[in-house]
């Protein structure tokens, strides 16, 4: 299947989470088992084309085509995950969201200094949490260079800052709009 064909299966919710928003949504296109095996075949074919080592998804969604991606391409998966996830020690980073903060963490042992770690994730908004993501990765000692979306907003500028913070940006989808 093709990214076009892929975009027909994310379902448009209007007026969620709040009126005006219309939000695309990944789950229809999770619970179709070819479209979901061609996304993660997609991202795994631009993961490969970077050069990744590992492969580190922001909790939750990024979880569900991260680790898919990964075992696709027969490497780790580092979950990036929300405060008092990790039963270890970990390395935090707190970042501004739309309306308040929020914090990230990792175990810092899950990645070894200069290793080339891809970000995949489910969609790609403001880039906030792309961006601690990243951070965070890059203070553990990774290289990270390359963010895979499957959605893209570009309306949101997310992806454009992910490329001033030196990331180069993909996603197999963009949508107008927020």
């Amino acid at each position: 299947m093709t990214p076009e064909d892929l975009k027909a299966l994310v379902r448009t919710v209007p007026d969620f989470p709040a009126p005006g928003i219309l939000f695309r949504d990944v789950t229809t296109l999770i619970g179709h088992g070819q479209g979901f095996a061609a996304a993660i075949a997609h991202l795994a074919e631009r993961a490969q084309a970077a050069g990744a080592q590992a492969i580190a998804g922001m909790e939750a969604r990024g979880f569900i085509f991260g680790a898919a991606v990964a075992a696709r391409m027969d490497l780790g998966f580092v979950p990036v995950r929300k405060p008092g996830k990790l039963p270890v020690p970990t390395i935090g980073v707190d970042y501004a969201l739309e309306y308040g903060r929020d914090r990230l963490e990792i175990d810092p042992q899950a990645v070894h200094a200069g290793q080339r770690v891809v970000l995949v994730d489910d969609l790609i908004a403001t880039g906030g949490t792309a961006l601690a993501a990243a951070e965070l990765l890059r203070r553990a000692g990774a290289l990270v260079e390359h963010a895979l979306f499957v959605v893209d907003l570009p309306d949101l500028h997310g992806a454009s800052r992910l490329r001033d913070a030196g990331l180069t940006v993909e996603a197999l989808m963009d949508f107008p709009g927020h």
